[in-house]
């Protein structure tokens, strides 16, 4: 029995800041981000959107694309991100009351609603239990989102990897795009690479008072402070990746019992996680060399020279053209949209077979996942004769050109919520709505509405 993506869809925000602007106003040459980093856009929120918007956008386009499937028969609704806005209420909750709304009252009812975390591989992990519970229940379906916002400190080294998005997926046995096949290979190691702790703050430096008085509900001494900000260390970030990536691998290779295999040359297209658009081929080498280790001398010691110039070398910029290279035009377009990257690179690779017209069918697609904190998984799927059947109605690189670019200071007033930008919600779009803060039981309580 197949179990595997049926159909994907998509919601990009309508606004970007261009990486060139971005790299004039912060002294950085624009080549540096465009030609070395392969960025070439950030897609923002604007004021009445937030990352429940997206995932339920998302989840509407998706139903909208296969109209032939009714919500009774989805049995879950699963979503991975790393930028809830609730410690209680998951956004699958939400994404369910808000299709409700669309298609009638309790058609969702039986279905279940949780979110997964683990950075920016979330959403593999809800998609891989998903395809679990199809495999148990084969008349089922599943709908497994991935929405993220990635913002960082203004002028930090991660500010121009800012990007925001959602990608939904249709679980279901027999499926039109990907079929799952194999075990995967897992690494886990508990580090501080990347992560969005609570934070606290003295009651006293807000209030300038030295009792402890009840200060806008907040009895504690101390206030607690969440950002959407990470705290993190880039350069050992990378180490991370590319330590999990590796022994991911290794793992896969182990479970398969393909040890004597060369497994990436198998691979069709290579789908990594893209926290920015070149991330994929500035670390691919490693798996490459894992598997070759005569290309390299690594007890000699000029070891990382001789990886970098592999790195730069006309053999491995030729694999990073045919696998890699097709997953990278839709990220340099969005930016990192954390556990959607590895999907949205998923439909940019569909996106362009589908355009190349070149044959996709019973070829292998190799994925590299990876979350801060740290985990990476590696599997792989086979592509469907009908594959083209579950693509997007309207093509992500269409949507992509029509972006609105605003300027730097439209961006800045927006990163520090300051005011929205004159582009209205489109029609057929979820929006925020109101938070409610007056009514004592409900303090905090979003609403959204549907734009016709």
């Amino acid at each position: 029995m197949k179990v595997g993506i049926d159909s994907i869809a998509y919601f990009i925000p309508k606004i970007h800041l261009p990486i060139e602007t971005l790299a004039i106003e912060r002294n950085i040459d624009p080549m540096k981000l465009i030609k070395g980093l392969g960025l070439q856009k950030m897609a923002l929120l604007d004021t009445y959107q937030d990352v429940i918007t997206m995932a339920s956008n998302a989840a509407y386009n998706l139903l909208q694309d296969n109209p032939n499937i009714l919500p009774q028969e989805i049995a879950k609704i699963y979503i991975g991100t790393e930028s809830s806005l609730d410690n209680s209420k998951p956004i699958a909750s939400y994404t369910l009351g808000l299709l409700e709304s669309i298609y009638g009252k309790n058609t969702f009812k039986n279905c279940d609603a949780v979110d997964h975390t683990f950075a920016c591989i979330g959403a593999v992990d809800a998609m891989q239990n998903a395809i679990d519970f199809i495999k148990a229940n084969p008349t089922k379906k599943a709908i497994v989102i991935a929405t993220d916002y990635a913002k960082y400190d203004l002028a930090s080294t991660g500010e121009y990897t800012q990007g925001a998005g959602a990608i939904a997926l249709l679980i279901s046995t027999n499926p039109r795009i990907l079929a799952f096949k194999g075990q995967t290979g897992v690494a886990t190691e508990s580090v501080f690479d990347f992560f969005k702790p609570y934070r606290s703050i003295e009651k006293q430096a807000i209030t300038n008072n030295p009792n402890n008085e009840t200060w806008h509900g907040i009895e504690e001494t101390e206030i607690s402070i969440h950002k959407d900000q990470p705290v993190f260390e880039g350069q050992y970030s990378n180490e991370c990746y590319i330590n999990r990536i590796t022994e991911a691998y290794a793992h896969f290779k182990e479970l398969n019992n393909r040890q004597e295999q060369k497994v990436y040359q198998n691979w069709k297209a290579v789908l990594m996680h893209l926290p920015y658009c070149y991330q994929g081929r500035r670390t691919f080498h490693e798996i490459v060399l894992q598997d070759n280790p005569e290309l390299i001398d690594r007890a000699a010691d000029d070891a990382k020279d001789q990886i970098k110039a592999f790195a730069k070398s006309e053999a491995y910029m030729e694999l990073v053209n045919n696998k890699i290279t097709p997953s990278e035009i839709a990220s340099g377009e969005v930016g990192n949209i954390y556990t959607g990257s590895i999907f949205l690179g998923l439909l940019s690779t569909l996106s362009h077979f589908y355009d190349t017209k070149e044959s996709l069918i019973d070829s292998t697609l190799g994925f590299i996942a990876y979350g801060s904190g740290s985990k990476s998984k590696v599997f792989e799927a086979e592509v469907q004769s009908t594959w083209q059947e579950g693509m997007p109605k309207v093509s992500i690189f269409k949507t992509l050109k029509q972006s609105i670019a605003i300027d730097f200071n439209t961006y800045i007033a927006l990163h520090k919520k300051e005011q929205k930008t004159p582009v209205q919600p489109a029609n057929n779009e979820f929006v925020i709505d109101y938070i409610e803060s007056s009514i004592p039981h409900l303090i905090g309580a979003r609403y959204y509405k549907f734009v016709k």
